[in-house]
């Protein structure tokens, strides 16, 4: 009897969640049970609701309606806080601002439309393409809030349309043209905010950037459909990248849908010679992106364009189809840049490129500085990796930038015109149990 009480003993301690194996971040730091808890948004314990319909809202989609359903919004700040409802219908709008304590909640069916009409979004001070500067509001807009939610059935479409034709009109009399000499709003902006969910609601059509969120804090997106078009040529939406990260921390990104005509995930920070030395910049740290789904894009995770440093960066989970590259990661030439600790695993499908780093020269500018900035990317890992490519490893060697610590391991990889892994520039590199167009080329 003794010993069958020393055996259950110690089968129960060995057994409990005192001894489970943690969750770590690619740098052995263990992952806060934050990140664990996915639970949904319930309105109902987030204060007074505001359907906007009891308040003069209308449903009609010609309608342009900023003003009333703004007011709606500083009512409920003024009164304490509540939950600013869109019902059933299609309402326009243009630039909202939300408040602390207030929410915003898209029944099913509803749809929050932008205008098409650039003078209908407020030109401000705002964070933009690795640069605070003077540009235009989102149509959803959130700053220095905590507490923060947007949730739902409905949808966010961004009636992008009329600023894709704009924009590609602009280019091709303009090949030199940036993104933001186009005038055209995101999405939705999120900033300087802590302890936000985003949750079930579809993003669409947006003008540019889908989603941005910018010092940021303590974000879960969960379970969101975000689509931007591809096709054709002269009406694919440029620039509209799903989900952009920029100087955050702590961000769990779950059971997504993403395929945009841009990054499906960019991670930024800052952008020039002394990109690390401004304070409204710096790096991205612990993200966890999981048990997504990525259509069409032109990569799943990029670090850039304007990027400084992104330490602790997981995915995994994840299935991949039609993508350009799995992950990229842009050397810019004229901003000090370090990315280290990324791990990619569980994934599978198919992308044109596995791994592609190359010098990002696209409109670079050393202010006056001589010579080029270095950068580093390190530890490195691609593990259990299933995937359809045309290119492994898109990459060259530079002065301008060293690699260090990859490591591969159980990848089964199908890509007919490679013929072995030549990547000798890369220091430290570590293969084991890899597969190549069925042949074993690493045990």
């Amino acid at each position: 009897m003794r010993n069958f009480l020393i055996l259950f003993l110690l089968f129960t301690i060995f057994n409990s969640k005192a001894f489970a194996q943690k969750d770590t971040f690619p740098d052995g730091s263990p992952v806060p049970d934050w990140f664990s808890d996915t639970q949904a948004t319930d309105i109902d314990q987030l204060g007074k609701h505001y359907r906007i319909t009891d308040f003069g809202v209308v449903r009609d989609s010609t309608l342009l309606q900023t003003t009333r359903i703004q007011a709606i919004i500083d009512k409920a700040h003024e009164e304490g806080g509540g939950v600013i409802i869109i019902p059933a219908g299609t309402f326009l709008s243009g630039s909202l601002f939300f408040k602390q304590g207030t929410h915003l909640h898209l029944e099913e069916g509803a749809v929050l439309k932008g205008s098409d009409d650039i003078s209908h979004f407020k030109l401000l001070m705002t964070r933009i393409e690795g640069q605070n500067r003077k540009y235009f509001a989102a149509l959803v807009n959130a700053d220095g809030l905590d507490g923060f939610t947007i949730s739902g059935k409905g949808t966010l479409n961004g009636n992008g349309l009329r600023f894709w034709r704009a924009f590609w009109l602009r280019r091709e009399w303009n090949p030199d043209c940036t993104n933001v000499d186009e005038m055209r709003p995101r999405l939705l902006f999120i900033s300087n905010s802590k302890n936000v969910q985003v949750s079930d609601i579809s993003l669409i059509n947006s003008p540019f950037w889908t989603s941005h969120y910018y010092k940021c804090e303590n974000v879960k997106i969960l379970g969101l459909y975000i689509f931007a078009p591809h096709k054709p040529a002269k009406e694919k939406a440029p620039s509209s990248d799903a989900i952009d990260l920029d100087v955050c921390k702590n961000v769990l990104v779950k059971n997504c849908y993403m395929s945009v005509n841009d990054d499906a995930i960019a991670l930024k920070g800052g952008k020039g010679p002394n990109a690390d030395k401004d304070p409204d910049n710096g790096g991205n740290y612990n993200i966890i992106i999981e048990d997504c789904e990525f259509g069409y894009c032109h990569s799943a995770l990029t670090c850039g364009s304007e990027s400084i440093h992104n330490k602790n960066i997981i995915l995994r989970r994840t299935k991949v189809s039609h993508a350009t590259r799995l992950l990229w990661l842009k050397m810019r030439p004229d901003t000090p840049q370090h990315y280290e600790y990324i791990q990619l695993e569980d994934i599978s499908g198919s992308a044109a490129n596995m791994l592609y780093i190359k010098p990002w020269t696209q409109f670079f500018d050393l202010k006056g500085e001589s010579g080029i900035k270095t950068s580093t990317a390190n530890n490195i890992s691609f593990h259990n990796i299933n995937l359809e490519c045309k290119r492994i490893f898109n990459t060259q060697s530079s002065d301008q930038y060293q690699v260090s610590e990859l490591s591969l391991k159980n990848l089964s990889l199908s890509a007919p015109e490679e013929k072995g892994i030549d990547i000798d520039y890369i220091h430290h590199l570590q293969l084991e149990n890899i597969t190549l167009n069925g042949e074993k080329i690493a045990e």
